[in-house]
């Protein structure tokens, strides 16, 4: 045992002197190395910070909610010249299934209009006014850092009132004095009762309740649309994920009734789940991850390559020192520990390196786009850099070991 922590100490020592005596031909072997662990690193951390962003969006709007709606979210089955064809949902037909249903703990109705909104002389263009009634906050997990939601009163009313979502609280008051302030949406004048706390993610887009104004439902159809315009979309919440089908059950029979079809006709509505919206995204995330693996692992092969020519060379190089060593009693596994442990430190800088860049990017790219730095990055680069040393360096350590001591002595 003490002969083997002996010869992996003096092969790591002999491995650092060989380094340390050719720091440039090491730095240059290195980079390929640097490239591809910083490129993994950095997928990883990218894709976990979309991810994270959107399951957090996600969970802000509620994630055992259905959504009856006119248009059909996922499913391409069905025509789109059907689904145009299809007859508006109405506040009737909500007022009936509100009736009906028994099984939601909650529903909404909801109707958007995109608009440019303003404060005095700041303005937000294309953001999506929400319409909806005071049930509507039972429906989500919204949170607020000021103020509330519109009240019974208010949302049967039709007052002027609206509630900010963060980005565009933001947007129009930068020192975070919208609440209780007046903002004209269409030159119409709204007062702020609530900012949401931040609560989507930018993978949603417009959809990030971050981006959107709610304000009483009547008012959307009084100032931005006609109500026979635009379709309205019902917010139905289950009391938990259990209970999700049997609600969404419920809800096909109940809109069969309001709708008036009979036993033979389609369904002129739909019944959409956040699950379809997260089996597509993690479906895109799940190709962009391949896409990345394929660029990384090549860019990591073509440093292995690297670090395998640089290692014959080193052995090509050293072959009277290998000759002399095996001469005075060096044993093959030493030889070959020897120049594995050299292929496998020059990986691990190189590794360490491209780390250290991969968070520093990550930290510059966190400003525009979600990413998240987990333990796991660091564990994933020290084992990827330690195994692509080993692999990359065996085949030039076994030519090493194999050398005859005479052939090796003759070497010049």
């Amino acid at each position: 045992m003490k002969n083997y922590i002996f010869e992996l100490k003096e092969g790591l020592l002999i491995s650092l002197r060989a380094i340390r005596a050719n720091k440039a031909r090491a730095v240059l072997t290195t980079l390929g190395i640097v490239i591809g662990i910083a490129s993994v690193v950095l997928m990883s951390t990218a894709i976990k910070g979309i991810d994270n962003a959107f399951q957090k969006g996600v969970s802000s709007l509620g994630s055992d909610n259905l959504y009856v709606d006119k248009w059909e979210w996922f499913n391409n089955d069905v025509p789109f010249w059907q689904l145009r064809n299809r007859r508006n949902l109405t506040l009737a037909d909500y007022k009936k299934f509100k009736e009906l249903a028994k099984l939601p703990v909650a529903s909404a109705p909801t109707v958007w209009s995109n608009q440019t909104i303003k404060y005095k002389d700041r303005t937000v263009e294309f953001i999506f006014i929400q319409g909806t009634n005071d049930d509507y906050i039972k429906t989500t997990n919204l949170n607020f850092s000021e103020g509330r939601f519109f009240n019974e009163i208010e949302s049967n009313g039709g007052r002027a009132v609206c509630v900010l979502g963060s980005e565009v609280a933001k947007k129009l008051f930068p020192r975070g004095d919208g609440f209780n302030q007046e903002v004209k949406i269409k030159g119409h004048k709204f007062k702020v009762i609530g900012v949401l706390s931040e609560q989507g993610s930018w993978v949603m887009g417009n959809f990030n309740p971050d981006n959107q104004v709610f304000i009483p439902i009547q008012n959307v159809f009084k100032y931005f649309q006609n109500q026979n315009f635009r379709s309205v979309t019902f917010n139905i919440r289950a009391a938990n994920s259990l209970s999700v089908d049997a609600v969404k059950e419920e809800a096909i029979g109940v809109m069969r009734r309001v709708r008036g079809l009979k036993y033979n006709e389609n369904n002129d509505f739909s019944i959409n789940q956040q699950e379809a919206l997260l089996k597509t995204i993690n479906q895109t995330v799940g190709v962009i991850q391949i896409a990345g693996l394929f660029i990384t692992g090549l860019a990591l092969f073509v440093g292995a390559i690297g670090i395998m020519n640089i290692m014959f060379v080193s052995v090509k190089e050293r072959t009277k020192e290998i000759g002399i060593r095996k001469a005075i009693g060096a044993k093959r596994r030493a030889i070959l520990g020897q120049f594995i442990s050299e292929s496998a430190i020059i990986c691990l800088i190189g590794g360490m390196i491209g780390l250290f860049i991969a968070i520093i990017l990550s930290l510059i790219i966190n400003q525009y786009l979600p990413t998240s730095i987990q333990v796991d990055a660091f564990i994933l680069a020290v084992v990827i850099s330690i195994l692509t040393g080993v692999i990359s360096g065996f085949a030039p350590a076994y030519t090493a070991a194999k050398l005859d001591p005479v052939e090796a002595l003759r070497y010049e």
